[in-house]
Formats: structure tokens, C-alpha cells, sequence
């Protein structure tokens, strides 16, 4: 019974989604602030719905209610609880249900937050939202429904697929989810806008909250999901340009195209046509990730579903909003004025740079992406595009746009001057080049042009610092001067530093690991040894382990240096029992910013082991210089500028008349 409540609420959040999406819009055409506060309450009983029948798939998890063919499908009553509860969407099914869920939670906290808003702009946007919302809904209800029973109802359940039997899974979704569906207020903003036709300072203003939000938890999803592959996969790599990894970067490209976007629009009005194009594009991204993952075109660890009804559906979905967003656009963009005009060596420039080239990115790796499959499509020619191609395309590109990202600080609004902010720079650039070859040197040499990746790492570790030092007036004014300016920065200020300082930190993770590290692959016998990274390391025999819902043969090694133990560390290859399909479970070691990676292959005929052995120095920078990004992103948030936004203006009572109420006008 409990189940069929489940559906039933989804089945009444479709209808509350219909309500929402048409009352609303006409309550705004007509000025009916009846009309427009539907879409509030509204929007409130639609979360209200959704996390009740999420709530209720997840309670047929926690208590293996195996007559729900989706708990069948990929749970076990024998499986750790934290991974029943995050199993509920570790399937196509429970994985689109959490997509709505999330979906409802960015509507009703706009409704909550948007109080400052303007009535006609608030109703249209929750009104876009109810719309993004109805057609996943109907998709579930008609082609995902989580909700089928089975009769008679199973013994027992299949289990989940045991690579996705990690912590991992309880926190890279939904972190990726929420960066993917925080786009969609962009979007709906934008909509919105295009509907009104008003877009100048302020709406730019309620954009960057919304943006910085999706984008810090999409910079979150692919960290953890990076993390996740390296170490749950035993392949021993962090990032393969896989299709639906690109899916999920290619928004993260906009998004970030979109935060600066939203600066210029907002301090400088300029820059209008541009941004309310990167806010339908961001979010479109993120609708062409969920296409990708479930249509069936691709064959991934990421895919879902192979079901093509499904996919048909999810790419009416994107004809109609991306390709009605566009219509839109297209029919309004002539009517928006271009705004603030600005040299070309100003920080506006600077920007507009940045934007040239990330959106320039995303359009390399949506073809990198795309191209196989249309060519496949259009003559059953089947090419691959891996990670050559990703490599000398995005790295070329990538590479000005970090040595410009320190200058853009450094300029002034509207006219800057290039000269002063090398001569701000040059010291930063000096240590960074210094940075660099100690590094180089300290790790036994390397391609020479590494020293060139590794300065401009540290290049914009040091700008990001001068930035804030400069902004103080240190060097200028008194210690104690300067240390108080620093203190009355404005938090978006910090964030910016951090956001790009967290960038260099992840390019010298990337730089460095990419040029120094070591594999090894060796047959190995208990009492064996191997070097690796200057350390030796011992076999020192197997041994069979038992968890929870599967059997394990564990590896164990002796780390030593210098002939002296450091560490030891466990490698294991797993047998899960319900679905008996075998994984690799890595052994991790870490020193510093670097780890040993060591990961067991097949048996040998002779006994032996194949072992991997992989040393990777300064690996560790790739996902901290993330964590400082999100880091970056939470402290601009918490700006106060940020938080209250743009206040309705009010009429101000020049005389009060004793027993009346002034009322404030718009």
C-alpha cells in the first residue's frame, strides 16, 4: 500500500506541475497577483509531493521490499544499509527520480529566497521550472515508472552492480545532479526574461547566486566522480575523456563562461546577448549529459539505460526546450541594447577573452563527443576519439587562457592599463618560474616543457595571491593599514582569489603526475620486491577475506625506504555472490601530495601475480585544487551583496496621515 502512495503522489505532483506551469504565466500576462502567487504555493506542494515519493522508494530499499521490481532489480537483503539508501539511484529509474527531486528543491527554494523579485519575473521563472518539470515527470510515469510490482514476489533481490557498491555513489550523483539541475534556474531565468523582455543589471544580479551555486556543486560531482573511477576502477587514471564524463564537464565550461559573463552584466550592463545565451546553453549541456547517459547511444559505466522509447523521449525533451529556448532567443536578442562599451585591454576584455575560449572548449569537446556517433548514425562507420585528440585540442586552448586568467584582477573597469599590471605581476611570474624548475629538478628531470606547465601552475597560485595582496595596499600603506583593507575586502573577493588559485592548485596536480610518474608492471611471488617512487615494496602473501555480500582475496605489501618499513598496504580482487562478477579493489598508500597506487591482475600458471605498480607524484593537488574551488564558490556565496540581492524599491512617505497606512509602490 505504501508503494502505490509512492505513485500516486508522483501522479499528483504531474498534475500540481500542470497547474504551475499555465496559471502563472497568465496571472503574469494579465497582472493577477492571484494568479502569480499560485506558482509559490504551488511550487512549495510540488517538493512536498516528489520528496514523499522518493521518500517512500527509498523506504522499499531500506526494507527490501522485493515485490517493487526496481528493488529487485539492484538490491540484496544482505547489502551494507548506506548502500541500499544510495542504491535508490544507482539505477535509471530511482537515478531520474533523484534528477526530479533535486529539480523541485532548486523551484521551491527559488520560491523561498525570491521574496525581492518581481511578481511577473518570479511567476515565470517558477512557471519555466514547472515546465522542465512536468516533462521529466511524464517521462518517468510513462516510460520509468519505479513503482512496478512483481508477482509472486522474489526470494530475494539481484544485488547492485558492484562497481557502483562504494561510498561514491552515496555522494558523486547527487552532488553532479545538483549542478546539473542548478543550471536549470539559469535557464528558467533566462526564459523568463526573454518572456518579459527586460534584462539589464538586476537580473544579472539574481543570475550569479543560482550560477555560483550550480557551478560549485557540479566542480563537487566530477572531483568526487574522478576520485571514484581512480580508485574503484584499479586502472590507476583520474580523468579518460569518456563520453559522459565529457557530458558532464562540457557544462561546467559554460557554467564558468557564465559566472563571468554574469560580472560584466551586472557591474558594467554589457555583455546582455552573451550571458542569456550561455545561461540557455549551460543548462542545455546538462540536458544533452542526460540524453547521452540514457539513450542507449552510448556504451559507458556511466550508461543507464539501453531502452530506445527512452531515449526518443529524453530527446524530445531537449528538441523542445533547447530548440524553443533558442526560438526564443533568436526572436529577442535583436531588442536587447548591447549596454556599457569598454576598451579591449580592460577587465570587461579580459573577460570577454575568458569566455571566447571556454565556450570555444566546450564546442571542441561536444564535437570530440558527438562526432562519433553522428558519423556512425549517418554511415555505420565506427571511429573513436580519445584522449589524443581532448589532449592537443583543450590543452592548446586551455594554456593562454590560464596565463590571462592573473591579468583580468589586475585591470581596471571599462580601460586598463596591460603595463601596470605586468609590473604587478612580474614578481608572481618570477617565483613561478622559480616554483617551477625546483620542482622539475626536484623530481629527477622530465620533458622540458614541463617546466612551462608547471610556472604557469604556480603562476596562478602566486596571481591569485597578488591579487588580494595588491587589493590590501601592501607595500603602500602601513602593515596595520593594509592588513585592515584586507579584512574589508568584500567576501567575493576571497572567492575569486580562492576559485583561482584552486585552479593553479589542480594544473600542477595535473602537470606534474601527467609528466613524473611511474608504472610498473611485474609478475610477483610471495617475498618478491619491487621499486617504485624510491620505495621498495615486498609481497608478502594473499589471503582470503569474507564482507558482507561477497569473498576477496587480499594482496599484502610492505612499503620500505631506505630499507626501513613506512607503511604496508592491502590490494584485493572481490567476488560478489549474488551476481558473481568479479572487481579490482586498489591498494592506496599516500605521502604528502603523492601516493603509491597498487592495484593485483590475473594469476600466473607458475603462481605468480601480475602486479601494477603505479607512483604518482602531487597526484593529490588534482582534486584539493577542486575542494579550494568549491571552497572559493561557498565564500562568494556567503557575500552579503550576493545574499540580499536587489530589495524592492519603495515609495518613501513624505507626510504620513494620522490613521492611514502609506502603502509602498513598486
Amino acid at each position: 500500500m505504501i508503494i502505490e502512495l509512492g505513485h500516486y503522489a508522483l501522479v499528483l505532483a504531474l498534475a500540481t506541475c500542470l497547474v504551475i506551469s499555465v496559471l502563472p504565466v497568465i496571472g503574469a500576462r494579465r497582472g493577477d497577483a492571484a494568479l502569480m502567487a499560485v506558482a509559490t504555493t504551488g511550487t512549495y506542494a510540488l517538493f512536498g509531493l516528489v520528496a514523499f515519493s522518493f521518500g517512500v522508494l527509498t523506504w522499499g530499499y531500506v526494507v527490501s521490499d522485493f515485490s517493487v521490481q526496481n528493488v529487485y532489480e539492484n538490491s540484496h537483503s544482505m547489502k551494507p544499509m548506506i548502500y541500499k539508501i544510495s542504491g535508490v539511484w544507482g539505477n535509471h529509474e530511482g537515478s531520474m527520480m533523484l534528477w526530479v527531486l533535486i529539480l523541485t528543491l532548486f523551484s521551491a527554494m527559488v520560491a523561498f529566497f525570491g521574496t525581492n523579485l518581481p511578481d511577473r519575473l518570479k511567476a515565470n521563472v517558477l512557471s519555466v521550472q514547472a515546465w522542465i518539470t512536468t516533462a521529466f515527470t511524464l517521462f518517468i510515469l510513462l516510460t520509468s515508472n519505479p513503482f512496478v510490482r512483481l508477482s509472486p514476489v522474489p526470494a530475494e533481490g539481484q544485488d547492485l552492480n558492484p562497481v557502483l557498491q562504494d561510498i561514491g555513489l552515496a555522494i558523486h550523483p547527487p552532488l553532479l545532479y545538483l549542478g546539473y539541475v542548478g543550471f536549470s534556474v539559469c535557464f528558467s531565468f533566462a526564459v523568463a526574461a526573454l518572456m518579459s523582455g527586460r534584462i539589464d543589471a538586476a537580473w544579472a544580479r539574481w543570475v550569479r547566486p543560482w550560477t555560483l551555486t550550480a557551478w560549485t556543486f557540479l566542480t563537487a560531482g566530477i572531483s568526487m566522480g574522478s576520485y571514484w573511477a581512480y580508485y574503484e576502477l584499479g586502472w590507476g587514471g583520474w580523468w579518460f575523456w569518456d563520453p559522459v564524463e565529457n557530458a558532464s564537464f562540457m557544462p561546467w565550461l559554460a557554467g564558468t563562461a557564465l559566472l563571468h559573463s554574469a560580472l560584466v552584466m551586472e557591474k558594467r550592463d554589457a555583455l546582455k546577448i552573451w550571458t542569456v545565451l550561455l545561461a540557455i546553453i549551460a543548462f542545455s549541456l546538462s540536458l544533452l549529459g542526460t540524453f547521452l547517459v540514457r539513450s542507449g547511444v552510448l556504451t559507458s559505466v556511466h550508461a543507464f539505460a539501453t531502452d530506445p522509447t527512452r531515449g526518443i523521449f529524453i530527446l524530445c525533451i531537449l528538441i523542445i526546450f533547447i530548440g524553443g529556448a533558442l526560438t526564443l532567443f533568436a526572436l529577442r536578442a535583436p531588442t536587447l541594447k548591447a549596454g556599457g562599451l569598454f576598451q579591449p585591454i580592460s577587465r570587461e576584455g579580459a573577460l570577454v577573452l575568458n569566455n571566447l575560449i571556454l565556450t570555444v572548449s566546450a564546442a571542441t569537446v561536444l564535437i570530440g563527443t558527438l562526432y562519433p556517433l553522428l558519423l556512425e548514425t549517418l554511415t555505420d562507420e565506427k571511429i573513436s576519439v580519445g584522449p589524443p585528440f581532448f589532449n592537443l585540442t583543450f590543452g592548446f586552448l586551455m594554456a593562454p587562457l590560464l596565463l590571462a586568467v592573473p591579468f583580468g584582477p589586475m585591470l581596471a573597469w571599462k580601460r586598463g592599463d596591460l603595463l601596470a599590471a605586468l609590473q604587478r605581476l612580474y614578481l608572481a611570474a618570477g617565483l613561478a618560474l622559480v616554483a617551477g624548475l625546483v620542482l622539475f629538478y626536484a623530481e629527477n628531470g622530465g620533458p622540458v616543457l614541463a617546466v612551462v606547465g608547471l610556472a604557469m601552475a604556480f603562476f596562478l597560485i602566486f596571481g591569485a595571491l597578488a591579487d588580494l595582496w595588491f587589493r590590501a595596499g601592501f607595500g603602500k600603506q602601513t602593515a596595520s593599514i593594509a592588513w585592515s583593507r584586507l579584512k574589508g575586502l568584500p567576501r567575493s573577493a576571497f572567492g575569486t582569489s580562492l576559485a583561482h588559485m584552486g585552479l593553479g592548485i589542480t594544473v600542477l596536480g595535473i602537470v606534474a603526475v601527467t609528466t613524473f610518474e611511474t608504472e610498473t608492471v611485474v609478475e610477483m611471488k610471495p617475498g618478491m620486491t619491487a621499486e617504485a617512487g624510491g620505495f621498495v615494496l615486498t609481497f608478502d602473501g594473499m589471503r582470503a577475506g569474507q564482507g558482507p555480500n561477497y569473498t576477496e582475496d587480499r594482496g599484502h605489501f610492505t612499503i620500505r625506504k631506505a630499507g626501513v618499513a613506512v607503511a604496508d598496504v592491502w590490494s584485493s580482487k572481490r567476488l560478489y555472490t549474488a551476481r558473481r562478477m568479479p572487481t579490482t579493489e586498489a591498494g592506496i598508500v599516500t605521502f604528502g601530495l603523492s601516493q603509491l597506487y597498487v592495484s593485483l591482475g590475473d594469476p600466473m600458471a607458475d603462481g605468480g601475480l601480475v602486479v601494477r605498480i603505479w607512483w604518482k607524484p602531487w597526484i593529490l593537488c588534482i582534486w584539493l585544487g577542486t575542494v579550494v574551488m568549491m571552497a572559493g564558490g561557498v565564500v562568494s556565496l556567503s557575500d552579503r551583496r550576493l545574499r540580499v540581492g536587489v530589495p524592492k524599491r519603495r515609495a518613501k512617505v513624505v507626510a504620513p496621515v494620522p490613521g492611514q497606512v502609506a502603502e509602498a509602490a513598486e
